[in-house]
């Protein structure tokens, strides 16, 4: 840092160089990212919010009552009207969060948590901070997990169970249906990751398509982590836990004497009022029909991408939402040099994620290269 500063314009200039590397959603062809483009409203909402910390709530006493409010509608559309929670930085704070409070709980002296292999690798962070164990349960052939496999390895170390609503990789959904029943017989808390399928899952089930429940109307689910930077269409980070009964805080209070709240909660200290801002404008701004209407369009280009590499002859697999997965057979790295930007399974199939900036005339294109591609290999 040198003695002097320099100027508002200066500093600019060197911004908007280094912005001009970065990749766009609206410029470039991203099909691997789990996030979007923001709406313009949060950027106006953000500059009214940007000084507030909700980690001292009793000074933004404003700002907490929109997370309360956010985190009651998110709450109500899964199935809870009066859930506690908290907006945080992320899915991955969210997780840990879960498994602290878990293990809090249960109080086991060599705790373990059983998880799908599927599960995101905030697990994995968890389980090393947190001193617990993963027990990984395999898939099923339609990449959820197998519940069978999963109570056999129920035991009296086990502090919590662990289901998916929206797979990372495939975007499965566990039978969250059978572990919320096996969480209630044996007295185990079940921690639900919909960190990508909380904000599509209700409104897939009102659009007709097939599904399957995953939320609090399920007796045994006790907390849901859902963010709000992937399809609930807000910037970056927006995480969100929601927790059934407020009563499993108290295992996880943490004494601050020198706060407004003499009771601290989550992970991170300071906590963004603007986020919780941005999350309650967002859902007041585009409502049910809002969020719908993004789901239904994400949906239609995610068939259409289904049916299209499948007339191809490509082996694809059939999306559970806005989540396609295919046997690559050199067209990813192909289709690198085009520009498009995609990813990969463990297994190194490609994986496109079809976020509301992924337009028909996207797919379309997508699926000309891939044909050229095809051409090329038979020739």
């Amino acid at each position: 840092m040198k003695e002097e500063g320099i100027s508002e314009k200066e500093i600019l200039k060197i911004l908007e160089a280094s912005k001009k590397k970065d990749l766009s959603y609206s410029r470039d062809k991203i099909l691997s990212s789990m996030c979007t483009s923001p709406k313009e409203i949060t950027k106006k909402v953000y500059n009214i919010f940007s000084e507030t910390n909700i980690g001292d709530p009793g000074l933004f006493e404003g700002t907490r009552d929109l997370e309360k409010k956010a985190i009651k509608i998110i709450g109500t559309l899964l199935g809870n009207k009066n859930p506690d929670g908290f907006i945080l930085s992320g899915g991955t704070e969210a997780n840990i969060s879960a498994m602290w409070a878990a293990r809090n709980s249960m109080d086991r002296k060599s705790p373990e948590i059983v998880i799908p292999k599927s599960a995101h690798f905030s697990f994995e962070k968890a389980a090393d901070l947190l001193g617990i164990k993963l027990i990984k349960i395999p898939l099923k052939n339609d990449h959820s997990v197998d519940i069978a496999r999963m109570i056999k390895k129920i035991n009296s170390n086990t502090v919590a169970l662990v289901g998916i609503a929206g797979s990372t990789e495939y975007g499965a959904i566990d039978n969250i249906e059978l572990l919320s029943d096996t969480a209630v017989k044996y007295g185990l808390p079940l921690h639900i990751d919909a960190a990508f399928g909380g904000f599509v899952i209700p409104f897939l089930k009102k659009l007709g398509y097939e599904t399957r429940p995953f939320d609090f109307s399920l007796e045994g689910v006790t907390s849901i982590t859902v963010d709000p930077h992937k399809m609930g269409l807000a910037p970056i980070p927006c995480g969100c836990l929601l927790i059934r009964d407020s009563d499993v805080l108290k295992s996880i209070g943490t004494f601050a004497p020198y706060l407004t709240k003499k009771r601290h909660f989550t992970i991170s200290g300071t906590r963004s009022g603007a986020s919780a801002a941005i999350v309650y404008s967002m859902l007041k701004n585009l409502g049910q029909s809002g969020y719908r209407k993004t789901v239904k369009n994400c949906m239609e280009v995610t068939i259409y991408l289904y049916d299209g590499l499948s007339r191809l002859g490509i082996t694809t697999f059939k999306p559970w939402m806005n989540i396609l997965v295919f046997k690559d057979n050199g067209i990813r790295n192909s289709l690198r040099n085009k520009g498009w930007i995609l990813s990969r399974t463990h297994l190194g199939e490609t994986r496109l994620v079809v976020m509301p900036h992924v337009t028909m005339d996207i797919a379309k294109q997508f699926l000309k290269d891939v044909k050229e591609f095809l051409d090329k290999e038979v020739k």
